[in-house]
């Protein structure tokens, strides 16, 4: 069975504060993109182990036993052990730690490929559970439509955005943003009303919308503040780095044509209609 992840971006992201259990409240509207991994489960043609995974596409840095596919497929093993051994295959064409939940949108396809591969009769709310325990944005990629997150960003209140009248540009610099390191760098803001900002005209997003994660991220990777710069310069309606970085996008009129000139060496850029 082969299932295709897709990414997310930030429309406004703001940090409220430090939660007792060392995690943060925030509020974020997620939009999802039509840019995607792909994921193939297949089962294992020996059950010498209960799974084997090969990555192909962009490379992935880190232990197999971190990978999110592998976390999602263990933890259901514990509540399900008739699960079978498989093989898993993922193609990576999200960049990874960009800001964009791949690797979260990666692990929740794997719940939802699994429960529909294997039969388990999980429903939505069972598998929003499982999501949350492997990542505070991967509940968000169960349901995959516009919605406001809030709390750790697994709160999720679906909402209806159509942006398809235009496209999006997304380029990632290839920067490695820790975001451990700007949780610890952000300025808490006080919440904003994010839903009813974006059922205003996009070109009033410059004023309405913020990412909190902005000002550190940007004062220590000049590069990436002037990436954002360069869009609105290319006439985006609305700029934004999603998640704490390091990819930014801009919105545009479909007509609009867009020079990617003085990028950083090895960036990556991607172009859609939304």
């Amino acid at each position: 069975m082969i299932v295709f992840p897709n990414c997310k971006i930030n429309l406004g992201l703001n940090i409220l504060g430090k939660r007792a259990d060392g995690y943060h409240n925030l509020e974020t509207i997620f939009f999802p993109l039509p840019f995607y991994d792909v994921l193939e489960v297949v089962l294992a043609a020996n059950a010498a182990a209960p799974y084997t995974l090969a990555v192909t596409g962009m490379e992935l840095e880190g232990n197999i036993e971190n990978n999110l596919c592998v976390k999602a497929y263990k933890l259901l093993k514990q509540d399900f052990p008739h699960l079978p051994a498989v093989h898993i295959h993922l193609h990576k064409s999200i960049p990874a730690g960009a800001g964009l939940g791949g690797g979260s949108a990666d692990g929740a396809f794997m719940l939802m490929l699994l429960n529909d591969k294997f039969k388990l009769h999980l429903t939505e709310h069972t598998l929003l559970k499982y999501a949350f325990a492997l990542g505070s944005d991967c509940p968000f990629f169960i349901i995959n439509q516009p919605c406001l997150g809030q709390q750790r960003g697994e709160m999720l209140h679906p909402l209806v955005l159509d942006l398809s009248a235009y496209k999006i540009v997304i380029i990632n610099p290839g920067i490695h943003v820790n975001t451990g390191w700007a949780f610890t760098q952000v300025t808490f803001s006080e919440s904003r009303n994010l839903q009813t900002a974006v059922t205003q005209p996009v070109e009033e997003w410059k004023q309405r919308l913020t990412n909190d994660f902005e000002l550190p991220v940007f004062e220590k990777y000049p590069a990436i503040k002037k990436l954002k710069e360069q869009l609105y310069q290319q006439n985006a309606l609305y700029a934004s780095m999603s998640g704490s970085g390091s990819t930014v996008f801009g919105i545009f009129r479909k007509d609009v044509l867009i020079n990617y000139h003085d990028l950083p060496p090895g960036s990556f850029v991607k172009e859609m209609d939304l």
